[in-house]
């Protein structure tokens, strides 16, 4: 499915998007899919540490600047902030993102798991951080099922925003920390969305995917997250890209305690 702009067929009748990939028309430019493929190929890179730190900031930050600049150019995709900061203190722009949880699943009393302080997404060998909150679901014996019904737990979308890349392919003995993760791009709020530990992923790269949405069924994919002594949780990050194209995690604990709950 074609876009007029970057964002057309997002606008018009709200885009039913369990399959679309958005693209740019204009040959001049370069497709939302191709920022999705750069991205893939460097966030494999630095966790591979296949490229330098220093790289890996000029790489990311002329994707994150393009990725800002299609949208800008391409789409009346705009909320006032004004107007932003209150969808986000009513909870009215996010979804939670486990179906059939609540914020009581949050890790923690008053999610104090998060740990800012330290984070490097270009060096993959500087560990301690824990830039997310982690939210548990009830599975005891460790089956990936929820133990209330026996059934798979979705893991939804928190805003809506493009798929820029996912992980599929993390088998047991991996190093990798995230297992099967998924990032994602609002363009509202011009950031990252990062779902980790997932078992079978339902998105790919160049969706648009709605608040609420499904992207994938909860799991315990990632080198920790795979052991006995970890309870099957979904780990959730939000990176706030600043003037300089670069991250900055932000801790989205409040977002989670309004955000609208879904059955």
């Amino acid at each position: 499915m074609r876009a007029v702009g970057i964002l057309g067929a997002i606008l018009v009748g709200g885009l039913n998007a369990a399959s679309s990939q958005v693209v740019i028309t204009n040959s001049d430019e370069p497709t939302l899919y191709a920022y999705c493929q750069q991205f893939q190929t460097l966030y494999t890179q630095i966790r591979q540490q296949h490229i330098t730190p220093d790289s890996a900031r000029m790489q990311f930050s002329g994707i994150m600047r393009g990725l800002q600049q299609g949208f800008r150019n391409n789409g009346p995709y705009r909320i006032d902030s004004l107007e932003r900061d209150s969808l986000r203190r009513t909870g009215r722009y996010f979804a939670f993102p486990l179906r059939g949880y609540t914020a009581t699943a949050i890790g923690g009393t008053h999610g104090e798991g998060y740990r800012g302080i330290g984070f490097d997404l270009f060096d993959y060998k500087v560990r301690g951080s824990h830039p997310a909150q982690d939210i548990f679901i009830v599975d005891r014996n460790q089956d990936n099922l929820d133990d209330r019904n026996g059934q798979p737990v979705d893991i939804l979308a928190m805003t809506g925003g493009i798929v820029l890349a996912i992980e599929t392919g993390w088998q047991p003995g991996s190093e990798y920390r995230g297992g099967n993760w998924i990032w994602v791009y609002d363009p509202v709020m011009h950031g990252l969305f990062y779902y980790a530990h997932n078992n079978r992923i339902y998105v790919s790269p160049g969706q648009w995917v709605q608040a609420g949405q499904k992207l994938a069924e909860i799991g315990r994919t990632g080198f920790n997250a795979y052991k006995s002594r970890s309870p099957t949780h979904l780990h959730l990050m939000y990176l706030q890209i600043q003037p300089d194209g670069l991250p900055k995690p932000m801790n989205p604990y409040q977002w989670l305690l309004t955000a609208k709950l879904t059955k």
